[in-house]
């Protein structure tokens, strides 16, 4: 058996060294990289209620883009919306665009009417007829801010019950994309 000389024993040292640098600086990257992307590009969200249902299920897991808006890009109607709950922003929500800043929104036997439009807006999307809560209401939505409601009228604690009745621009956190769980339903969000 030959001895190892040396300096080949310091270049095996060396070499585990380096070794083992490349590792740590590779999970560093990665949980960094984790980090931003989890704070600043996509929000994990958890579905606790029925509100949203058809659109999203209760206990679906789905996928915000916390980049959807900027000063360039503003919410949509129709938009679902991921955002600080404004009676308590301890808790997210999440529903659906309806108003606009600086527009009037007049609900009336289940009918939404957009700045005084004879036609009501069409909202395909909602689970059932709507039968509960179903005006009249008036909602004069702020410069900065959105009204919001659940796809699922019957049974939505939407901005008709809230206290504070609109979401601030400011507190949106993001707009929901894709749905991830269960996998059956797996697919993106209109």
């Amino acid at each position: 058996m030959a001895k190892q000389s040396a300096g080949e024993k310091r270049q095996g040292e060396e070499s585990a060294v380096k070794e083992v640098i490349s590792w740590v600086v590779t999970i560093v990257l990665a949980v960094a990289a984790a980090l931003v992307i989890k704070n600043y590009v996509i929000i994990n969200a958890n579905i606790p209620s029925g509100s949203m249902e058809n659109t999203i299920m209760t206990d679906d897991r789905l996928f915000g883009n916390r980049l959807a808006y900027n000063k360039n890009r503003t919410p949509q109607r129709g938009d679902i919306i991921i955002f600080k709950f404004p009676d308590d922003e301890s808790e997210n929500f999440i529903k659906r665009v309806i108003g606009l800043p600086g527009e009037t929104v007049v609900i009336e036997d289940a009918k939404i009417y957009i700045d005084g439009s004879p036609v009501p807006l069409d909202e395909d999307y909602l689970k059932e007829e709507w039968v509960i809560a179903t005006g009249p209401y008036t909602f004069e939505v702020p410069e900065d801010s959105y009204l919001v409601l659940g796809d699922n009228r019957n049974n939505s604690k939407d901005a008709r019950f809230w206290e504070n009745t609109y979401v601030k621009s400011n507190k949106i956190l993001g707009k929901a994309v894709f749905r991830y769980y269960p996998f059956n339903r797996m697919g993106t969000l209109h």
